[in-house]
């Protein structure tokens, strides 16, 4: 059997992308670890396998990342926005993502989306 990560491994993946790792997914890495590593290792690794393709780059995959996050209403897609800026990405690409998320989910993603990215470029 192969070694499985240790959680310090595992939120590492998560500052390398982000640059932090999330509360809500610390906690749930945590509990995860304790309760049965080799499922969120494995679910870790599936997580990670998607999100760096070899055929896109880092800043495409977060932008692409933080437009769907933004259809769905969920917050995460903040951390993603981190993530591409981490990766290169611009305030116009990331409000030009918003613009196409806006087309599935209505002006209330580009609201949510103006929310983090004015925190994120308060300049």
């Amino acid at each position: 059997m192969t070694d499985l990560p240790t959680l310090e491994d595992l939120e590492r993946r998560y500052e390398d992308m982000i640059g932090f790792t999330p509360p809500k997914i610390a906690k749930r890495l945590k509990l995860g670890m304790r309760v049965d590593p080799a499922l969120v290792a494995s679910l870790e690794d599936w997580r990670i396998a998607a999100l760096t393709p070899d055929a896109l780059d880092q800043k495409t995959v977060q932008i692409m990342c933080f437009a769907i996050l933004l259809v769905q209403s969920s917050e995460a897609a903040a951390n993603h926005a981190k993530a591409a800026i981490k990766a290169g990405a611009t305030l116009e690409e990331l409000h030009a993502a918003a613009g196409i998320a806006t087309l599935f989910r209505g002006v209330a993603a580009f609201n949510q989306a103006g929310e983090m990215l004015a925190n994120l470029f308060p300049e």
